[in-house]
């Protein structure tokens, strides 16, 4: 699937890697070159487009109809096609989904209990209620919980087979 990704080819290229199999070392190796190669066309391409544009100040640079600062053509198409690539066979893979839709039930559920019942919130949160007011506390408590702990929670409130 990778193969016919452009930056892909020319970082297994760069590394000379061509294994179905990547060792610790490779990855980080590959993931090393993969930021060296677009940092360093970012510089050069910035660079040529500073020299083409004769700008003399930050003022002169503001005034450009054009972004100075950026890939080159070729580099900008390979980083366009790998994004494009990672988000419709990763970051939006059905198993990602599914994930983040279970998350956004539990999260949701957990603010809906909070908000309906605020004496289910611990103690030591709810004294924050008067300072921050009622729903940002109920936010700042949920963004502060791991995953775990809001799974685990979700199950305390919701699982009528669970003792909370």
């Amino acid at each position: 699937m990778l193969d016919s990704i452009s930056l892909w080819k020319l970082l297994t290229e760069t590394i000379n890697w061509s294994s179905l199999y990547m060792t610790d070392l490779e990855r980080h190796h590959m993931i090393r070159d993969l930021i060296g190669l677009q940092v360093t066309d970012m510089i050069q391409s910035t660079d040529t487009r500073l020299k083409e544009s004769r700008a003399n100040s930050a003022l002169d640079i503001q005034k450009l109809s054009y972004n100075v600062i950026g890939y080159g053509d070729d580099m900008l198409f390979r980083n366009r096609e790998l994004k494009d690539f990672l988000f419709s066979k990763l970051y939006r893979h059905y198993r990602v989904v599914r994930m983040q839709v279970k998350a956004e039930h539990i999260i949701t559920d957990l603010f809906t209990s909070y908000l309906s019942e605020p004496l289910i919130l611990p103690d030591h949160i709810q004294q924050f209620i008067p300072i921050r007011g009622f729903e940002r506390t109920i936010c700042d408590y949920i963004a502060g919980m791991t995953d775990r702990y809001a799974i685990e929670e979700h199950a305390r409130l919701h699982d009528p087979n669970l003792i909370p």
